[in-house]
This record gives structure tokens, sequence and C-alpha cells, in this order.
């Protein structure tokens, strides 16, 4: 995200209100992440089929194997997403941009190389029952998203945000109305305009970086030398993918909650609709997310540290270090405070919703608690970037490392306790990673300045 704030204080200088609807709807895009967008893509090709009389379980069968290509390449690719781009980020600041394009096609080859090999073990192993076009097209898909998810988080951080927004609205719209015109071949064909979608979508990820950052030489491994990418964020990437997907994969496979759909591929109808449907309601939270920390705590932060290298007095030092400390504060408490709005129109508006995409209202309980869960993930998000602006990657470990092995275990035990309990797991497990984030941050914040000059 690192950067995002200049394209925002570009916006927000203009004083105007289509200057700011403009930033928080460029900010809430940005930050709802890729895969929200999928969902969205995912639901509306579901519903458009599902309104031309296609069979249900051809449209059940087309999600479900979608949504699982989009929680494995995440979780498979969460090892190098931050990490190489931290990496590529150094190598920036050091003035090597020749060096970014060979190393880019270096980590394109090995996710491709890594992807490839599974899902094809996956395609002869486990997909024996399906027919020969239905796993290619699947091993196809995983390799193009376990791609798109690197490329994506690799020109985000070099800040092509507006580039990637339209290179994104271009794929899904190819996606949807490739898909829907392929309708007739079956689940086959949805799932090759779900495929084409993307490859038009990577192609012009991997155009922009050709184009962004010429060189002589095509290909190169420096990232994969010893010591040169954070192994720290390379778990963190790993943990929060696999914490975020955990209980669906819980509630997927739970003998009373499961239901296979279409070779090994189980899908839970009583858990998977509510939770999809809460992350829409992050959207709000994202955008107001962004253009707080990304705008107002940036400045401090930068002042901050300017004053540190150019030897400002100690009390300048401590009235930064309190203007950094408002600014999170006040951030965090106004994504509270817009998450808190957006989970009150859900609670109102829940109903019709529900009635409107031809759901069973019993399933409100379940999509309140999971509305919560996401507002919290929301503010867990907030405190994580202000951990990784800090330097802090061991303490984001350890967050990420809690939030995985808290959402499995209270999951679980939410599980055994009954329907009354459902997603009450996943939104504790965001609640416990968020109350120790806090703390460990204000306590770091109160000693910026012991380990800013001591522990350096």
């Amino acid at each position: 995200m690192a950067g995002i704030g200049f394209e925002l204080r570009k916006l927000l200088a203009k004083d105007t209100l289509s200057g700011v609807l403009q930033a928080y709807l460029y900010a809430s895009v940005i930050g709802s992440g890729p895969w929200v967008l999928s969902i969205v893509g995912i639901l509306v090709i579901g519903l458009m089929s599902s309104a031309v009389s296609a069979p249900g379980l051809m449209v059940t069968q087309f999600q479900v194997s979608v949504t699982y290509l989009i929680a494995a390449s995440l979780i498979l690719t969460g090892f190098v997403q931050l990490s190489f781009t931290r990496f590529i980020a150094d190598r920036l600041y050091e003035k090597k941009e020749a060096i970014v394009l060979p190393n880019f096609n270096g980590v394109t080859l090995v996710v491709t190389t890594v992807s490839g090999g599974l899902g094809l073990a996956a395609a002869a192993f486990l997909f024996e029952g399906q027919n020969l076009v239905y796993r290619m097209l699947m091993l196809t898909g995983f390799v193009m998203l376990s791609n798109i998810w690197v490329a994506t988080i690799f020109l985000s951080g070099l800040k092509q945000y507006k580039q990637i927004l339209l290179l994104y609205a271009i794929g899904y719209g190819v996606t949807v109305v490739s898909s829907l015109a392929l309708r007739p071949l079956g689940l086959e064909g949805l799932l090759l305009g779900f495929v084409l979608g993307h490859g038009v979508m990577l192609l012009g990820m991997v155009l922009l970086v050709v184009r962004s950052y010429p060189a002589e030489q095509f290909i190169a491994f420096d990232f994969a030398r010893p010591g040169a990418m954070y192994v720290s964020l390379m778990l963190v990437g790993f943990f929060y993918n696999a914490g975020v997907w955990l209980d669906k994969f819980i509630f997927w496979y739970g003998p009373s909650t499961g239901q296979n759909v279409i070779g090994p591929l189980n899908a839970s109808v009583i858990y998977d609709l509510p939770v999809f449907l809460a992350y829409l309601s992050i959207l709000p939270g994202m955008a107001v997310f962004l253009v707080r920390m990304e705008t107002d705590f940036v400045e401090y932060y930068q002042e901050f540290y300017d004053a540190v290298r150019n030897g400002s007095t100690l009390a300048r030092l401590e009235d930064l270090r309190n203007e950094m400390v408002y600014t999170i504060r006040r951030g965090l408490f106004e994504i509270i405070k817009v998450q808190t709005i957006a989970t009150l129109v859900i609670f109102v508006a829940g109903g019709a919703m529900l009635r409107a995409l031809g759901i069973p209202e019993l399933y409100l309980p379940l999509l309140y608690i999971d509305v919560v869960a996401a507002g919290l993930q929301v503010v867990l998000l907030g405190l994580m970037n202000v951990f990784f602006y800090l330097d802090k990657r061991n303490v984001v470990l350890g967050l990420t490392a809690l939030f995985a092995v808290l959402n499995g275990v209270f999951t679980w035990i939410t599980l055994d306790l009954g329907a009354t309990w459902f997603g009450y797991g996943f939104a504790a497990a965001v609640f416990v990673t968020v109350f120790v984030a806090f703390q460990i941050l204000d306590r770091r914040l109160e000693s910026l300045e012991y380990e800013t000059f001591m522990l350096q």
C-alpha cells in the first residue's frame, strides 16, 4: 500500500466534493483486495446464469470451483506477495531499476512452475472422475490466478494503482461477458470464460511491467539469494491468507456443514453466502482506512523520521510522536465508526438482501456476526499497516500467526457447539488479535523515541 497516499492527496487537494468522492472510491476498490472483486464477479455470473434458467447445479459447481482456485492461489502465493514486493522496493531505493523486470520474470517462472506442478498433481489424482477439459481449465485458472496475485501486489508496490483498476475492470468485464456467452457449453463454458478474462488481465499486467521497467537482461533470480527476501514477510503473507480462509475450509469439510459439489470440492450452504456477503460491507471501512492512514498518518510519520535524521530536539520529536499517535487513533476510530454504520445498515436491510437473493432469513444471525467480524478485520489491517510503517515485521508475523491459529481453534469449537454459534469462531479470532495488536501498538508508540535511537 505504501505510496497510494500520493495519489489520494492529489485528489483531496482539489478540495471539491468530486475530489473527495474520487479519493474514497479509489481507496475502497484498491483496499478491498482483488479477491473481493473476484467474489463479486463470481456472484454476478451466478445470478445472471440463474436468471436465464441455467441448471442450478452447474452454476454452483462453477462458483465452488472458482472459489477454491482463489483460496488456493492466494494461500500459495502468500509466500512471495509481500516479500518479493519488499525486495523490489529495496532495489528501487538503491536505484537498480534494471533488475526489476528480470526478477519479475524470474519470480513469475517460479510461481508458474510451483503452481503448475501442484495443479497438475491435483488434476491427475484428485479430479480423476472429471473430464479432461474441466481439469485443464482448472489447472490453467490456478496458474493464472497465482501469477495475477503476485503481479497485483507487485504493481501496487510500484504505485501503478490506476492501471490496476483499469485492468481489473477490463478483465472482469471479459470474464462476465465471455462466461455468459459460453454458458451453453455447460460448466466448461463458464470456466473457459473465467480463464479468458483472467488471461486478458494477466497479459495486461505483464505488458505494464515490461513498459514501465525495460531491461536488457530477460530473467534473473537475485530474489532467491540467501537473505535477499525477508522470511518474516514470507510467513506473514502465508499466515494471513491461510487465516482468512481457514474457517471456510473447516465448514466446507465439517461432517454436519459441508456437502460435496464436484470432485473433492465441498461447499457449505449455510456458511458461504453470508460470509461472502459480509465481506462486501468492508468497502467503506477500507476506503477510510486508506485515506486516513495513507494521508494524515504518513505525513507525521515522514516528519518524525525526517526530524530524527536532521537532529531535531527531543521536544520536537515528542510533539511529532504525539501527532502520529493522534492520527492513528483518529484513523482507527473513523474506521470503527464507518464500519459500525455499515454494520447497522446490514442489520436493518439484511432480511431484504437475503430475500432478494432467494436465501432463507434463517441465515440472518450468521450474516450479522460475519459482518461484525469483517469490520474487525478492517481494523486489524489498519493496525498491521501501522506496524509495517514502523518496520515491526516480527510483530505482524506474530499477529497473523495468532489470527490463523485462533481462527482454526475457535471455528472448530463453535462447529461442535452447534448452529447457534456458527461464525462466532471467526469473529472471536479477529477480536482477540485486534485486542492484542492494540496493546502492542500502545507500548511501541510509548517507547518510539527509545527504540528509534537505542535499538538501531
